[in-house]
């Protein structure tokens, strides 16, 4: 009895060590911190809203908001929430975007370009730091419109969103991924590349 109940909290343990492991790998950068204030019958009530976004650095990536009283705090519940919803983004070569992509959200608006490798990440402030935690080493991105950090994250990530692997896109045409790759005009189908997504 007591060797099964040992047994029993080793295996709980073990879990919890694997998700603590998983946890570390993941990268977090903070976008912007706003002060906000409550109107009340006293006065203001001030606080701290956060914008954050989290990644593995390997395709994963998402961004989350936190509201306190304190700057820390405010950090800490955006960075839960971006790490409740992270999505996946299929990279050629884990280094850059398969293909172009545009986003968009309320006024803002956002242009993505696959790159040749070397090219590095050329784009600024909050595009810029979603590129990092996702693992992005060579793209170049545009923001036209709004400069606001919320609408230039979601619209980074719609844009994210839409990008598709030549696997995944085969597969719906029925079609090999030779047959997908073969067409490009970048240079990248010449050097045999190997699709992970």
């Amino acid at each position: 009895m007591a060797d099964e109940q040992g047994r029993g909290r080793g295996r709980g343990r073990g879990r919890r060590d694997d998700r603590q492991e998983e946890q570390s790998e993941i990268v977090d950068k903070l976008v912007g911190i706003n002060r906000v204030a409550k109107t009340v019958k006293g006065g203001k009530n001030f606080g701290f809203a956060a914008l954050v976004v989290v990644g593995d650095q390997k395709g994963r990536a998402g961004f989350g908001k936190g509201k306190a009283r304190e700057v820390p705090e405010a950090i800490r519940k955006a960075t839960e929430d971006a790490k409740r919803n992270m999505v996946r983004v299929p990279l050629r070569e884990g280094r850059t975007l398969h293909h172009d992509g545009k986003g968009r959200w309320g006024a803002g608006k956002v242009i993505l370009r696959a790159a040749p490798p070397g090219t590095g990440v050329i784009a600024g402030g909050p595009m810029r730091a979603v590129m990092e935690v996702l693992g992005i080493q060579d793209v170049v991105g545009k923001s036209t419109g709004s400069s606001n950090p919320y609408n230039m994250v979601r619209a980074t990530f719609q844009a994210l969103k839409e990008q598709a692997s030549p696997r995944s896109v085969a597969s719906k045409r029925g079609l090999k991924v030779q047959d997908i790759v073969g067409r490009r005009t970048d240079g990248a189908s010449e050097t045999g590349i190997s699709e992970t997504a």
